[in-house]
């Protein structure tokens, strides 16, 4: 009998234990505010040409990690197109971040036209989504940088038009 209490304490000592780091982590990075002028990287496109994040400076950006294999990152992506064509003239940018090969984003974007840049990270873009706040290492990941270059908001998962909606729209009245 005492055994088994000793085993349970344990294993509730240990999960909690995991709990607080994980808690702590993610707590620790989504206070963190980035500029993108920190954020300095390039990504090859689609004709394999260096992209630079900088080169949207002063635009609300949208970064989103994704891959061709990831049922909840198709369906954000026709939600982003809508997005993109309806604030483009207001300053937003979506920006895609594929991390997979080349070949499989072209052959998906041959059955779907997106009209934001879509980057090849490859399996380096896992690490630079870990260093934007990708703590438990999933996608569709997203962030969402300001016009002065602030990480403003995460989202592990699938990104909504309504919560997209709920970021942007503050940031366009501050304007």
């Amino acid at each position: 009998m005492n055994k088994k209490i000793i085993l349970i304490v344990t294993a509730i000592a240990v999960i909690a234990l995991a709990a607080g780091l994980f808690a702590r982590q993610y707590f620790a990075v989504a206070e963190t505010e980035q500029p993108v002028s920190q954020l300095n990287f390039s990504l090859p496109d689609l004709a394999d040409k260096p992209q630079s994040i900088t080169q949207w400076q002063g635009k609300i950006l949208i970064i989103n990690f994704w891959a061709t294999w990831c049922p909840p990152c198709l369906k954000e992506i026709p939600e982003f197109i809508k997005l993109q064509d309806e604030y483009k003239d207001k300053g937003l940018q979506f920006v895609g971040i594929a991390i997979e090969d080349k070949q499989p984003v072209e052959d998906y974007l041959k059955r779907i036209k997106i009209n934001y840049p879509v980057l090849i990270g490859g399996e380096g873009a896992t690490m630079l989504a870990q260093q934007l706040g990708n703590v438990i290492n999933t996608v569709p990941f997203t962030v969402i940088v300001n016009q002065q270059g602030q990480i403003v908001h995460h989202q592990l998962g699938e990104l909504t038009r309504e919560k997209v909606l709920e970021v942007i729209e503050p940031l366009l009245a501050a304007k």
